[in-house]
């Protein structure tokens, strides 16, 4: 029996919330880079706002797609790009959702990936959009290759915060109070 391809996936935007006016108008964020890794492949696919297509093929292709907060972020940013209806045609694992249904509220990823993995991001959506405004200013590739960077490190974080989570049927969290949880999961 062959493998389930999983592909872990993210993305980084143009704009912010406040550019775009509001948390509704997602589908007018614009992707700056977005970042896989697939099982099957063994690597990490980066693609160009122009190769989102591509990008929607290998998300449909999946067996499981897996990220955190995709189906009510990352998903809606790449709509208006892909003709798929890409909520509707992936089998998807949104960790931060399932979280939340089991404890009430929502988690960040660094907090689990802190408790659970002992590191966490390496930066955070702002300085994307900082890079990308840097980028558009004076063309220069460097800051894109940093958006690059750090999106495909959130990729490894997600994924191997979901490996963890496969290993040991739980999680760690940092609780409203400092402490550290662990939440029981079972995502096999």
């Amino acid at each position: 029996m062959a493998r389930k391809n999983i592909v872990y996936f993210d993305l980084e935007t143009q704009r912010s919330f406040g550019d775009v006016g509001g948390f509704s108008h997602k589908d007018k964020m614009g992707v700056s880079v977005a970042v896989t890794y697939s099982t099957a492949r063994g690597t990490y696919e980066i693609y160009a706002e122009n190769e989102m297509d591509k990008l929607g093929e290998e998300l449909v292709r999946a067996d499981l797609v897996v990220g955190w907060n995709h189906l009510q972020f990352d998903y809606p940013v790449l709509q208006p790009y892909v003709f798929h209806t890409l909520a509707e045609q992936t089998i998807n694992l949104d960790m931060m959702l399932e979280l939340e249904t089991l404890l009430g509220f929502r988690l960040k990823l660094d907090s689990v990936a802190s408790a659970s993995l002992g590191t966490g991001k390496s930066a955070d959506g702002l300085d994307a959009l900082r890079w990308w405004q840097e980028h558009k200013k004076t063309g220069d590739f460097a800051p894109l290759r940093r958006i690059a960077e750090y999106c495909a490190f959130d990729v490894k974080v997600t994924r191997c915060v979901h490996e963890y989570a496969l290993a040991h049927g739980l999680l760690k969290y940092d609780d409203k109070s400092g402490r550290t949880a662990e939440i029981a999961v079972n995502w096999a």
